[in-house]
Formats: C-alpha cells, structure tokens, sequence
C-alpha cells in the first residue's frame, strides 16, 4: 500500500499552478520539491532587509521552519529525546501516517510547516505595529494565523483554536511570540505526535540574513509532556519576486476540483483520539 503523505497530496494543483523552473535555477532540497525554485547564495547571503522604523522586515516568502515528517528529529533531538508521557508515545505509536489530519482540510497548526510557501504580513498604524498575519500558499484551511503586537494579553480563559491566541514583542532584532489557547486536534507531525490544550508555546524568530531565518521554539505541556521542549528549526525565503499561489482548501479537502484534480481521500473522513481524563 502506497501512503501519500500531505506535501504529496498537495502538490498536484500546485504543480498546475507553479511554473515549472528553468535548468539555470537552483533548486530547493525535497523540503519544497522540485517546482519550488531556491533562492540564489549571493542574495541568501545579503543584509537582513529592514522596515520604516528599523525592525527587520519578515516578509518572506519562505519555506519550511516547522516539522513536517518527525518533530523530534527536525527539532534538532535525538530519537526518544521528545519527552512524551506515556499515554502519548502510545498514542503516537499507534498512529498511522494516512489518517493525518492535515490530509483532510485541517490547518496545519503550530510549529507544523509544508513543502509550500507561507508569508508574514507585519500590519502597522499611525501609532505604530499593530498585527503580525502568517498565511500559507496550500495547509491551512483558508484561516491564518493572527499575532497581537499592541501589548494586549492573553484571555483569561480562551477559545480553543487550531492557531491559539498569540502576542508578540521585540527583543532587539528577535520576534518573540507567545501563544496559548491551541486546541488539540492536529499532529505535530506526520509521525502523530501529540498534545493538549494546556499547549504553551513561545517561539523565537530571528532573521539572520536574507535568506535565512531561524525559530527556535519552547513547547510546554504538562498534558503529555513530561517537562518543556525546546526546540530549533530554519525557514529558508524564497528568490525575490516569488509569490504565494492559490489554493482553496474546500469541504473534504477537494482543493483540486477546479482543476480536475482528483484526490483521493474525497470519501475519508478522519476521527479525532483524545487524551484520557
């Protein structure tokens, strides 16, 4: 039997879509496949580009800076560092890679990424920055992730959500973002790796040139981990002038029916396990 993961899924209206690069553009490694062209060194390794009032400016497009197929190993851990409770390596053994959630029209949630790209928007007024949106080219479901930068706190008592309620600040040249509130209804990757609602994350991003930018996350859940996690991954930015393409993630993730692409989970459901009480 085949297993067809998300990226693989996915790709095929964004093949439809994407042109295809030419044999002098590099290519990314498999984190983007093949129709996701790289950005050249001498650009990656350029200056941190910067906004009106001198923050770095995180626009992107980039690719990966998440887990996808392992959190632990992606993360930077050794295997079995990821300090699940018991009931949750259990869980997460017993899962199977094609009842991913992420196949069937759900947002990806935090810190999951894709082989697609995704961009930052840093929303500003007159009295300064007020929003950051992250949104994605294919994997959220039409939603996208909302970040306060206002100095408003944390509800007491949030709504679960796929994004959480997030706050950010900056530390110098470092966003820090803290975000509670995330509901327990995706994978952290296609491995199964689980969580609760009592998810805390805080997360770290700095761009360190150009090309490159790097989050280094802590991920706190007394549900099913036995102590917090820290953990390190890179996104990479996209050639300038690359952009987002569409991709509409409809009922039973049908995103290929305009172009006749069909998918061959229509029929799937998917259930949803829940932590013991």
């Amino acid at each position: 039997m085949i297993i067809v993961s998300a990226a693989i899924v996915g790709v095929a209206a964004s093949l439809l879509m994407r042109p295809a690069p030419t044999p002098s553009r590099r290519l990314l490694p498999p984190i983007a496949l093949e129709f996701t062209p790289a950005i050249a060194p001498e650009i990656a390794n350029g200056p941190v580009p910067r906004l009106h009032d001198g923050l770095p400016d995180l626009t992107g497009p980039w690719v990966g800076g998440g887990s996808t197929t392992d959190i632990e190993a992606q993360g930077g851990l050794k295997p079995g560092e990821f300090p699940l409770l018991p009931w949750a390596r259990a869980l997460r053994d017993s899962r199977r890679e094609q009842d991913d959630p992420y196949l069937y029209c759900v947002p990806s949630g935090i810190p999951r990424s894709n082989s697609f790209p995704w961009r930052v928007l840093q929303a500003y007024t007159a009295k300064g920055p007020t929003h950051i949106f992250v949104i994605h080219e294919h994997g959220d479901a039409g939603g996208r992730r909302q970040i306060f930068m206002n100095g408003r706190r944390h509800p007491v008592d949030p709504i679960p959500s796929w994004w959480g309620h997030s706050i950010g600040r900056w530390e110098g040249d470092t966003l820090v973002i803290d975000t509670v509130g995330i509901n327990d209804k995706y994978w952290f990757d296609r491995r199964g790796t689980p969580h609760t609602e009592q998810l805390h994350i805080i997360e770290r991003w700095t761009r360190i040139n150009y090309g490159k930018m790097t989050k280094e996350m802590t991920l706190d859940d007394p549900g099913a981990f036995s102590r917090p996690v820290n953990l390190k991954f890179e996104a990479t930015a996209l050639p300038p002038g690359e952009e987002l393409m569409e991709s509409i993630c409809i009922e039973n993730n049908q995103y290929g029916v305009a172009a006749g692409i069909p998918n061959i989970y229509s029929e799937k459901g998917y259930g949803l396990e829940t932590a013991p009480k």
